[in-house]
């Protein structure tokens, strides 16, 4: 039922901008109401767990020139978890992983991107990437940086 229900209202799905925008890039895949799980062990000011898991659903979109992941809770909403373009430069707060169960994204020390935070998060956006998709995309794994508010946004805590 509750698959049902967010299909209907729209959570999960890309939003008209950004599937424009993706569409116009040459579109290699592009998955919407995916089921995300994400785990956060640790603290950020306005949240303290243990081992947290949570499913989430959100869109996933691979083109020839990024990767976009979304994040969904309301209609016609959507928040970026990674936009991250194939030739941009390396980070090193977060590490993104394609490989055939989907797309992982962890941050394995959240204290990185702010020093007020420890603990550490990760993302799995469950849909299944062919092993012939795999191939044609020029990175399966890469690394970026986020500002304080990703954590925040991802944990579901207003930004501070």
């Amino acid at each position: 039922m509750a698959v049902f229900l967010r299909k209907m209202l729209g959570i999960g799905k890309l939003p008209d901008d950004m599937r424009a925008q993706v569409e116009s890039e040459g579109v290699l895949h592009l998955a919407e109401f995916v089921p995300v799980t994400y785990r956060f062990s640790g603290n950020i000011p306005g949240k303290v767990a243990k081992s947290n898991i949570s499913s989430y659903v959100g869109a996933l979109a691979l083109t020839s020139e990024r990767v976009l992941g979304t994040l969904s809770t309301v209609p016609n909403k959507a928040g970026r978890t990674v936009d991250h373009r194939w030739d941009a430069p390396p980070g090193t707060m977060v590490h993104g992983t394609l490989d055939e169960s989907g797309l992982t994204l962890h941050v394995p020390d959240i204290s990185v991107v702010d020093p007020g935070f420890s603990g550490s998060l990760k993302l799995h956006y469950k849909e299944p990437l062919p092993a012939d998709l795999l191939m044609r995309i020029p990175q399966r794994t890469f690394t970026f940086d986020v500002p304080a508010k990703f954590v925040y946004s991802v944990c579901g805590v207003p930004a501070h």
